[in-house]
């Protein structure tokens, strides 16, 4: 059996007082993608931080690509690649001035491997583009170029598609398909819920720990405690605090012009809609509605 890519085990990180990540364990194998959910401040960066050796941990190990991520990081550096949170591209530079820089770094002086770069990442034709100058997806996709430009075995995306458009995420992931099926492995920290759906397995954080890692359809599974529904009512403000107090709804929110509720097994849709319907002028309707990963956040972190 080929050994994990990444492996942490009850990896901690305190500041003071403050526990930034407590006593995550997880791993990661060869051609996966593993995305690492959460909102901001819960503990994701800082995770990777220690996994690329820039911070030691306060307790715990981790292991990547088999090498001591902290006592070994120049070994796990020179074989990973890194896209931050805040894309560091020189905006006085082209193209393909950053590019090559951030290879020489890495010893690497072969045009032409700068040239298959940035063909892969959709750059051609843009070299001489000012950095500056570039859209937020533009300057994503020379972030993520600059993070394969020395081929690494293993890449560490952080908050990879934060601020850019629908379009230029859907692209950014059709890229990282690529990469994957070319045996490369991915660890992509989001905070955006569909985003999460894309990946073989997701990791949810919060408030430093690591509530759970399996499947997205696993964790639908497992996690939510009960049915959804989509309960459409009038008024909704009215509805929702009715269905609130209906023995079965465990939870209920506004979800646009519907409610979206989880309640236990076997309390159908016509219980629900009748609970809607208590002071409403119109018939309520309960639909059966298809579990997400905020599903599965909302009911870990209550």
């Amino acid at each position: 059996m080929t050994d994990p890519v990444v492996l942490t085990e009850n990896l901690t990180r305190r500041f003071g007082d403050f526990t930034a990540v407590d006593h995550v364990s997880f791993q990661v194998n060869a051609g996966e993608i593993v995305g690492y959910l959460g909102p901001n401040g819960c503990g994701k960066t800082t995770t990777i931080r220690m996994l690329l050796g820039l911070l030691e941990p306060t307790e715990g190990r981790a292991s990547v690509l088999g090498f001591d991520a902290f006592r070994q990081s120049e070994e796990v550096r020179v074989r990973s690649g890194y896209m931050s949170q805040k894309f560091a591209l020189y905006d006085d530079l082209t193209v393909l001035e950053n590019l090559t820089f951030y290879g020489g770094v890495y010893g690497l002086r072969d045009r032409k491997q700068v040239d298959e770069t940035l063909a892969l990442v959709g750059l051609t034709g843009h070299e001489r583009d000012l950095a500056r100058e570039l859209s937020a997806g533009w300057r994503q996709r020379l972030a993520l170029a600059i993070a394969l430009v020395h081929r690494p075995q293993l890449l560490f995306l952080d908050e990879p598609t934060s601020g850019v458009d629908p379009t230029a995420r859907r692209a950014f992931w059709d890229l990282i398909y690529e990469l994957a099926q070319g045996g490369v492995t991915a660890l992509v920290t989001t905070h955006y819920m569909d985003e999460a759906e894309y990946c073989g397995r997701v990791g949810i954080m919060r408030d430093g720990k690591l509530l759970a890692m399996d499947t997205p359809a696993a964790l639908k599974t497992s996690v939510i405690p009960g049915e959804v529904w989509e309960v459409y009512a009038e008024p909704l403000e009215a509805a929702l605090t009715a269905l609130a107090r209906t023995d079965g709804v465990l939870r209920v929110g506004l979800a646009g012009d519907h409610l979206r509720v989880i309640a236990r097994a076997g309390l159908g849709a016509e219980a629900l809609a009748r609970a809607a319907q208590a002071t409403g002028p119109r018939p309520a309707r309960a639909e059966r509605g298809e579990p997400t990963l905020e599903d599965v956040f909302l009911s870990l972190a209550k």
